[in-house]
């Protein structure tokens, strides 16, 4: 704790960089120069917390942001981990009408972030059902972070687990109102990799439409959210305008088709996690190739 604090200048509002599922997060320096975010919630020592825990910082992917330590003192739970100097892709992504936007993502950027989040979600020690699954209950465009060359980290992986095991109360993230939540859960009452993929897609329709889901129209009365996208598609304002020029008309259709499949009912009908990862990486490579460039654009260029 005594680390901590000096870390966050007492846990100081000129470090509190967000607020998530689990608590407030703090931007903090440790002793040895690593920087890292600090999660911190009211919490006494309890047997699950630290078992959990320790399961969590056994889950390792290129393409998760780490869980370093934690530690339980003076009243509080904190989760220590590794910090990403461009935060959530959702500071960048949203926009509202009018304005002007500060970061330009191109399509194939936001290909490179769709694709790296789905390899977490796909891979092996995501999937198990075991206390290390990285059920996308708690996943949704905000917990995906973007390091200094806007490569994606997924954050939160377990903590849906954890916080279902140390509160008596479980999630109040479920809540039906939530639009990452796949509405045939509310009958069956259990999250599966079917749901998991429909969180997914509406991950990959913020990204294509760059708005941001809870603020939507999204669904009007007795209307389907594919019937929504069919709307604005026809209508010429599902892209989001700043991808206006990045990509081929072959490549967007296949990306928004992809979307469809994701988010389609029955829910039996949608794509593994696995197979959204080879067409992610179709689409993407195709893009490159038809493009005529395979160049990284800096992420310091990415703001006009």
């Amino acid at each position: 704790m005594e680390e901590l604090e000096q870390a966050t200048k007492q846990f100081d509002d000129c470090n509190l960089i967000g607020y998530g599922s689990f608590g407030s997060v703090y931007k903090g320096l440790l002793r040895d120069g690593t920087v890292v975010a600090i999660k911190k919630r009211p919490g006494y020592p309890r047997r699950e917390f630290i078992d959990e825990v320790s399961n969590l910082l056994e889950i390792h992917h290129r393409n998760l942001v780490t869980l370093l330590g934690y530690c339980i003192e003076s009243g509080y739970q904190m989760l220590v981990f590794e910090y990403l100097p461009n935060g959530s892709i959702s500071n960048h992504l949203y926009h509202e009408p009018g304005q002007n936007p500060s970061t330009r993502l191109e399509f194939k950027r936001r290909l490179s972030i769709a694709l790296d989040a789905a390899k977490v979600q796909a891979s092996p020690t995501c999937t198990t059902a075991s206390s290390l699954h990285c059920s996308t209950k708690s996943f949704k465009t905000g917990n995906v972070l973007v390091d200094e060359n806007f490569i994606a980290n997924v954050s939160g992986a377990g903590l849906s687990g954890l916080l279902e095991k140390i509160e008596e109360a479980g999630l109040s993230s479920g809540a039906s109102s939530d639009p990452f939540k796949d509405p045939e859960v509310e009958g069956a009452g259990t999250f599966s990799e079917k749901s998991d993929v429909y969180s997914f897609g509406v991950f990959l329709l913020e990204l294509v439409t760059g708005v941001w889901a809870p603020n939507a129209d999204w669904l009007g009365p007795h209307e389907t959210l594919m019937q929504w996208v069919e709307s604005r598609r026809k209508s010429g304002s599902l892209v989001d305008p700043r991808m206006l020029g990045t990509f081929t008309a072959e490549g967007i259709r296949d990306f928004i088709r992809l979307t469809l499949l994701c988010v389609v009912l029955p829910g039996k009908q949608r794509p593994k996690m696995d197979a959204i990862v080879l067409e992610l990486q179709r689409i993407r490579e195709k893009e490159m190739a038809m493009t005529g460039t395979a160049t990284i654009t800096p992420g310091s260029k990415l703001f006009t």
